[in-house]
């Protein structure tokens, strides 16, 4: 049984990683270095999309019975239709509460709106194969050590962000 601690753990490392990515994309883009709104080293958009990863894969690799491209397949649509859904609500919920947008497809060949591009979501499944066979199995050889004392430490810092975030938000409307 995999506890509560473990995903919030796998959230942090994914929000963090996510972080690191976007900052080193935007540097290689000659973008402003920054990822989102929080001023922590952490996107919750990865971290929550790498939650949502892990659970569905799981619960589709032990529904399934067929051999195992077919499941990947199965796994690549799904995921890049969750994880596509999952950034359109962020989009749409960052620009409706903070009124920033963030990313804007409209200039990908085959957008969707502002939030979504047939492109992206298909980087999204192939991230999920990666967080799926890649990098998960080295996390989780790592991932029991960490002392529940700092991941309780991560949970305050992030909800002290969360809770400046949206207070200065508050001021400025």
């Amino acid at each position: 049984m995999v506890s509560y601690m473990y995903y919030i753990n796998n959230f942090f490392i994914y929000s963090i990683l996510g972080y690191l990515l976007e900052l080193i994309i935007n540097k290689i883009n000659g973008k402003k270095v920054g990822s989102g709104m929080l001023y922590g080293p952490w996107t919750p958009v990865y971290g929550l999309g790498s939650i949502l990863v892990l659970i569905f894969s799981k619960f589709i690799f032990n529904l399934l019975n067929f051999n195992k491209f077919i499941e990947i397949i199965i796994v690549v649509i799904i995921m890049m239709i969750i994880l596509t859904f999952l950034e359109w609500i962020g989009g749409v919920l960052i620009e409706k509460i903070f009124h920033v947008v963030f990313w804007d497809y409209t200039e990908f060949k085959f957008n969707i709106g502002k939030y979504i591009a047939l492109e992206v979501s298909f980087i999204w499944g192939i991230g999920s194969l990666l967080i799926i066979y890649v990098i998960q199995p080295i996390i989780d050889k790592f991932i029991y050590l960490i002392p529940s004392f700092i991941t309780y430490i991560l949970i305050i810092l992030f909800l002290i962000d969360l809770i400046v975030v949206f207070s200065k938000n508050k001021v400025h409307k």
